[in-house]
């Protein structure tokens, strides 16, 4: 009886765990300038300046052939602040986008632990989500705010 128990309950949890793997690829239709434009209003007092499209898949170490299209604003250098929003053509290329934004993040860090070592502390904190084909980073001053607007977006 014992077995039959302890049995249930690896399949009840291994049931619960299959359903909360699910999220990332629910397909969402996001207006990507819109999106960046809520970020930089509202999570960020620095002012930051828009990337040509043609050098996201280079800041990011992307292929730009897996773009469908991409939006980016960087800081002078000063801040860590960035905000940048990637659709990608496929949403099976979400998982590839998130780890060049991690690299991303990480090199930055070093970065500016070299000579600003106050920006580090965003570095840490930053925002990294993906729903569908989009994916999004966010470095900034308030990181929980970004999550509640990214949640609005269904990230």
């Amino acid at each position: 009886m014992k077995q039959f128990k302890i049995m249930g309950l690896a399949v009840m949890m291994a049931i619960f765990l299959t359903a909360c793997g699910g999220g990332k690829s629910k397909e969402v239709n996001i207006d990507i300038e819109k999106l960046s434009g809520d970020l930089l209003e509202t999570v960020t007092t620095d002012v930051l300046s828009q990337t040509a499209a043609e050098m996201v898949p280079t800041i990011y170490s992307l292929n730009a052939d897996d773009l469908a299209s991409s939006i980016a604003y960087t800081s002078s250098g000063a801040t860590a602040c960035e905000v940048a929003v990637i659709q990608s053509k496929d949403s099976s290329n979400t998982g590839e986008v998130e780890k060049s934004l991690k690299s991303r993040v990480e090199n930055q860090s070093a970065l500016y632990a070299s000579y600003n070592e106050g920006e580090v502390a965003k570095l840490q904190k930053a925002v990294i989500k993906s729903a569908g084909s989009c994916t999004v980073l966010c470095v900034c001053d308030d990181p929980d705010k970004a999550e509640d607007i990214l949640k609005d977006y269904g990230f």
